[in-house]
């Protein structure tokens, strides 16, 4: 079938083409009762804009996306690669394309990393902040040279970034303080281990979770928090010390994807099944643990639509300016034993090529409000 174009509604509704493009963009410049006519005509033609012609007539260059985001934890980041690469091969046509320069762990050198990106000629940067204080002079370098910045997985708040994607870490936090309040028993103490605390996502997941628990849980206390550096070594040596050294411990919420060391720390001290482990996210290793009672619960993160997400929100404002949210807020999911098979981590890989990954997530997205 015949593309419709602009042509066609200008000539169904007797003007010219310039008069049809300030209508369907809303410019001035256009009687009213024009306006109303045009749009009419371009709706009984169900007329859709072709977002390459738009690009060109607009004159924009190929759009290249930098990407600085972490290798390790590669179960959760190549996640959120791989949503990423998948979204920009949807807009192949417009010419998108992605510049992947991964730093070796969060926050390992990614001022360098950025400040290297942006002597590339790219349009747009992804990145996760793992020291957004440092990062921020270099975000608003980029802004500052109209090169859109979107955080994704964590946030840097003091800069000028366009926007963030993420699941709100305070939410994330206040649902893992819930979870573990209702399977672990009143008066229960527990541990918070987290990644690093200059880093906005895991301060704020831990602040959400220390300020509800006691509220979820009567009598209930955060003993301690540990930062562990996103190491596994030391996530497993301190986990392992602390398990043996509070007496009582009812539980340990472990507020990054580097839950595995964690995993295998309670199972040696003979803990697994007897204290409450809420993880977050999902990643196939971590099966086995979920299926043998060691972790009770994770929240989940939808890294894979993270990925996508930001890719699509910097189309949409380059193609048809529409202006970027605060921050969009994806709803986390809860992973328990009995729903495991409904996660695109754990699906056979001919399941994961869906265009839009967890298409539902859509409709329960938060865009720029609290």
């Amino acid at each position: 079938m015949k593309r419709v174009g602009v042509y066609d509604i200008a000539r169904l509704a007797k003007v010219s083409i310039g008069t049809v493009d300030r209508a369907l963009h809303g410019r001035a410049g256009i009687k009213v009762e024009t306006r109303k006519r045009v749009l009419q005509v371009a709706r009984q033609l169900r007329y859709t804009p072709n977002p390459a012609a738009r690009m060109l007539a607009v004159g924009h260059a190929p759009l290249c996306f930098g990407v600085c985001i972490p290798r390790e934890i590669h179960y959760f980041y190549d996640q959120v690669r791989d949503g990423i690469l998948a979204e920009a091969r949807r807009f192949e046509s417009l010419g998108v394309s992605v510049n992947y320069d991964p730093v070796p762990r969060l926050g390992a050198g990614e001022v360098e990393h950025v400040r290297d990106m942006l002597g590339h000629d790219i349009r747009a940067l992804i990145v996760s902040p793992g020291d957004p204080r440092s990062l921020a002079a270099s975000i608003d370098e980029a802004e500052n040279r109209d090169i859109r910045v979107v955080c994704v997985a964590s946030d840097a708040p003091t800069s000028g970034r366009s926007t963030v994607v993420c699941v709100d870490p305070e939410l994330n936090g206040r649902c893992a303080a819930e979870l573990m309040a209702k399977f672990a028993p009143t008066g229960n103490r527990v541990v918070v281990l987290t990644g690093m605390l200059q880093t906005e996502d895991h301060r704020r997941k831990t602040k959400g979770f220390v300020e509800a628990f006691s509220r979820f849980c009567p009598g209930g206390e955060v003993v301690d928090v540990l930062e562990t550096h996103e190491d596994e070594q030391e996530a497993f040596q301190k986990c392992l010390a602390i398990s043996r050294s509070i007496s009582g411990l009812g539980g340990l919420y472990v507020n990054t994807a580097n839950c595995l060391p964690v995993c295998a720390a309670v199972e040696a001290a003979g803990l697994a099944g007897r204290i409450r482990l809420i993880t977050t996210d999902l990643f196939p290793p971590m099966v086995p643990h979920i299926e043998n009672g060691t972790i009770t619960a994770s929240i989940y993160q939808r890294p894979f639509v993270q990925g996508q997400t930001a890719v699509r929100l910097v189309v949409d404002h380059i193609v048809h300016n529409t202006p970027f949210p605060p921050f969009h807020y994806l709803s986390p999911g809860i992973v328990l034993q009995s729903n495991l098979g409904l996660f695109r981590e754990v699906q056979p890989a001919n399941a994961q090529d869906e265009p839009w990954g967890d298409t539902h997530v859509l409709a329960e997205a938060v865009t720029g409000i609290h």
